[in-house]
């Protein structure tokens, strides 16, 4: 499927980007295209990984000139340029509005134009139910690429999504942040000890968007199952891995998060594919001429539970040691 083909990564520098390279670059791909903003991040994987098959792209995804520069010609697309910091997106909504949804449009029009045979999104459980910009913003991300499915009767580009929860590790999220305060004495900035959240690895988030890519129909949304705790959980099982005994210090919710995430609503349970370690939910293919959700309505949504980090396996202190063991920053603190 990789042979000789050309693979485009929006957000390629990022977390994502370079853990889905990790795995790519030991596959046949004749080329793999990273579009970023970012020069610094960007020489600095050229000279980390120095693969003459990684051709490098400076642009934003709000400019439809550079991602059209960069889309043509690739086979396929991993769309993970996006902006994910709740706060930053609370307070400068329409930033988020440009990056997540409208930089979304770029890619999949660029993509549907230059006759791209498949381009995934990612998305978050945050774009369940959302209450803050960010989430909202990836909502409508979602809306776009499955009005975008509509046409493939008429276009030959498979687009579809993968949502998925907290990336253990990730930039910016709470493990670092923790790792860093256990190192440096600090105490434990804890919003909500019972707030829980989906436990992922990069590994698992490359996992998900290399099915969606290989099973994916027009539209469709990959969900994988995933474990969680609560924060109060995660921030003992790091003290305890560490030795420390750091204090936690209850900061309370901060503006726009939630006790708990969704990663598929009652209403997409209702159509949703169980795939084993995966939910497949197939895009709602209903033009405006219908009744049924409408004048109708539909009973079975109302038997069904969302599928949210509650509700879902929930982990205690030594399963989260032994997750977080897998990590590699955690595995050369608990050595240093």
């Amino acid at each position: 499927m990789f042979s000789n083909k050309t693979l485009l990564i929006t957000g390629g520098t990022g977390s994502f980007g370079n853990a889905v390279l990790a795995r790519l670059l030991q596959s046949d791909f004749a080329e793999i295209r990273i579009f970023s903003r970012d020069e610094k991040k960007q020489e600095d994987m050229r000279l980390l990984l120095r693969d003459d098959r990684l051709k490098f792209y400076i642009g934003d995804v709000r400019d439809y000139s550079a991602v059209d520069d960069a889309v043509r010609g690739s086979h396929y697309i991993f769309h993970a340029a996006a902006l994910k910091q709740v706060p930053s997106c609370e307070f400068y909504p329409m930033e988020a509005i440009k990056t997540n949804v409208l930089g979304a449009e770029n890619v999949l029009r660029a993509a549907i134009s230059h006759g791209v045979q498949r381009c995934v999104v990612l998305s978050t459980d945050k774009a369940v139910y959302p209450v803050n910009a960010m989430g909202m913003s990836k909502a409508l991300m979602e809306k776009v690429m499955i009005a975008k499915s509509r046409l493939s009767d008429s276009v030959k580009t498979v687009v579809c999504a993968t949502r998925y929860g907290n990336v253990m590790a990730s930039r910016g999220s709470v493990i670092p942040l923790f790792l860093d305060q256990l190192l440096h004495g600090q105490p434990l900035t804890v919003t909500d000890p019972n707030m829980t959240r989906f436990l992922m690895s990069l590994d698992e988030s490359v996992d998900l968007v290399l099915y969606a890519f290989a099973h994916a129909q027009p539209g469709d949304i990959f969900v994988q199952k995933a474990p969680a705790s609560t924060v109060g959980v995660l921030a003992e099982a790091m003290r305890e891995l560490l030795g420390r005994h750091n204090p936690i210090k209850i900061i309370g919710t901060r503006h726009g998060e939630k006790l708990f995430e969704s990663l598929v609503s009652r209403e997409e349970m209702v159509r949703a594919e169980d795939l084993g370690n995966y939910y497949r939910i197939p895009a709602d293919s209903r033009d405006l001429n219908y009744d049924k959700y409408f004048v109708e309505g539909e009973r079975e949504v109302s038997e069904l539970e969302d599928y949210t980090s509650h509700n879902t396996v929930r982990l205690g202190i030594p399963e989260v040691k032994e997750l977080l063991m897998r990590l590699n920053l955690i595995k050369e603190a608990a050595r240093a």
